[in-house]
């Protein structure tokens, strides 16, 4: 059986070369810098040259440079993390707008069918409703995993561009 290494959050794409460093973004990398030495992983000298070069450097890409050989901080994985979590709630709500229509759907037929009914749409709005609970605590709760999430919607997005895939293969014969 082997050991997993414990899961780097996904880096940031690096920056185009010539983009100018602001100076909020030479403090966050002091910052990152201070706190790396706190933990060990630099010694006072480095620190020190470090920080020279990063209160020198006029480019995102020799800030990246300072970084590189580090691992991401507590506060990048925090920030990582965040994204993350907010670029998996869209795509669930993306996913769920299909579910919203078919209520949509559902209450105007019970509309233009008269209206007399029960309202029976209301069963449609608590599947939605369910739905959206359980991926809310997919992607909450308190034993969140944001890997198992986006495995799960990557799964329903391949399964969707299979079928797809499939009755356009029908079509065209």
């Amino acid at each position: 059986m082997s050991e997993e290494s414990p899961k780097q959050p996904p880096s940031k794409p690096p920056l185009p070369a010539g983009i100018r460093a602001s100076d909020e973004d030479r403090e966050r990398l002091a910052s990152d810098l201070r706190e790396h030495a706190v933990a060990g992983r630099l010694d006072t000298d480095e620190l020190e040259d470090r920080l020279q070069a990063a209160y020198a450097a006029r480019t995102t890409s020799e800030l990246d440079e300072l970084r590189r050989d580090l691992p991401a901080t507590t506060r990048e994985a925090a920030l990582s993390d965040r994204e993350r979590r907010s670029h998996l709630t869209r795509r669930m709500v993306q996913e769920s707008g299909g579910a919203v229509i078919l209520f949509l759907v559902s209450t105007a037929v019970w509309v233009t069918s008269g209206a007399q009914s029960n309202f029976w749409p209301k069963w449609v709005l608590l599947l939605v409703l369910i739905s959206l609970a359980r991926n809310a605590w997919e992607l909450f709760g308190p034993a969140a995993d944001l890997d198992r999430v986006e495995r799960n919607l990557d799964g329903r997005q391949r399964r969707h561009l299979e079928r797809r895939s499939r009755r356009s293969g029908r079509h065209r014969r």
